[in-house]
């Protein structure tokens, strides 16, 4: 008997040839459509996907349009109750789509479910064990370059990490598709913040491995290009979706925050990029595109503001201390 398809893969790609091939055979035998959106790749990967994974779907972009485009352009093309985001540049462990499913069918009320992300050139180590967002303003990977010795247990988590996660579908008609002001870098953050506004949870779901090649092996970890999109994206995202009270509220942590990552940046000579980025962010949030994504505050959702505020709070701790 043929296995029901609950899921449907996504796998947006830009000149992806060093993992595209890897990527896919791992995926092979799992129980789910593959879609790969290449984003105008010039390098061969398209051909690769063409040729050697007549299976897979492959939407063809004219040019790179960004993570956020080309993610929402493969949700709008499934059709099953699942999608599951996936970076070009990992490979799965086997079951790695039912252990995702699973405790979605389990939880309802979920929106979404992050795998356990292990370093694929060190796998004893994390990569990312669910992503948190604190009162600083600052986003992190719960877990990244710690034994995976202590990240097996499942828990609630502030948002997913869209390099291997699982989505309840039905869900964006009520809270939208990724944001593609941000075209890269805190989307899932801001998906995962927006899910929670609505009353919904994400989830960590350590059974579901998969390993991550990531920017850092790459030596690529901080450059011009990320600083100055994630330094954009972090101040739009306060913008978005705190409303003007709660901004007032974390104003003094936001200030020490934003201070902290400036002299960061300067120590590795990119705090003029880093400060760059800040000022587009708030070019961002005065303009009209950037206005009409704010999520409007209703009074019927205060609990759950609430309860982000004191875990926003606590998130502090988390990212020093766990």
């Amino acid at each position: 008997m043929k296995q029901r398809i609950h899921s449907t893969i996504v796998i947006p790609n830009y000149n992806g040839i060093d993992y595209i091939e890897n990527c896919l055979r791992f995926l092979e035998g799992e129980p789910a459509h593959v879609i790969v959106v290449d984003n105008g790749s010039s390098d061969g990967s398209r051909q690769i996907v063409q040729e050697k994974f007549p299976r897979v779907e492959l939407i063809c972009l004219d040019k790179n349009y960004g993570f956020c485009k080309a993610v929402n352009i493969g949700i709008a093309a499934s059709k099953t109750t699942y999608v599951i985001l996936l970076n070009n540049d990992t490979e799965v462990q086997a079951g790695f789509v039912r252990a995702l499913e699973q405790p979605m069918e389990r939880r309802p009320e979920a929106f979404s479910g992050a795998a356990q992300m292990r370093s694929l050139h060190r796998p004893g180590l994390i990569d990312d064990a669910g992503d948190y967002y604190c009162a600083l303003g600052w986003a992190f990977a719960l877990g990244k370059d710690k034994p995976i010795q202590g990240y097996q247990r499942k828990r609630r988590i502030f948002a997913a990490c869209g390099g291997a996660a699982i989505y309840r579908r039905k869900i964006f008609n009520e809270i939208g598709d990724l944001d593609e002001n941000h075209f890269a870098y805190l989307e899932d953050i801001d998906l995962g913040y927006r899910a929670r506004i609505n009353g919904y949870v994400n989830l960590y779901v350590p059974e579901a491995v998969v390993y991550h090649a990531g920017s850092g092996f790459s030596g690529s970890r901080y450059n011009r290009f990320k600083v100055r999109l994630a330094s954009r994206n972090s101040v739009y995202l306060i913008y978005k979706n705190m409303p003007a009270a709660q901004i007032l509220l974390n104003m003094p942590l936001l200030v020490v925050g934003f201070a902290v990552k400036a002299a960061f940046f300067a120590r590795k000579g990119l705090g003029l990029i880093y400060l760059h980025g800040l000022w587009e962010g708030l070019s961002l949030c005065l303009s009209d595109e950037g206005r009409a994504h704010k999520v409007r505050f209703r009074a019927e959702r205060l609990y759950n503001y609430i309860a982000i505020q004191l875990e926003l709070w606590r998130n502090i701790w988390y990212r020093f201390m766990a």
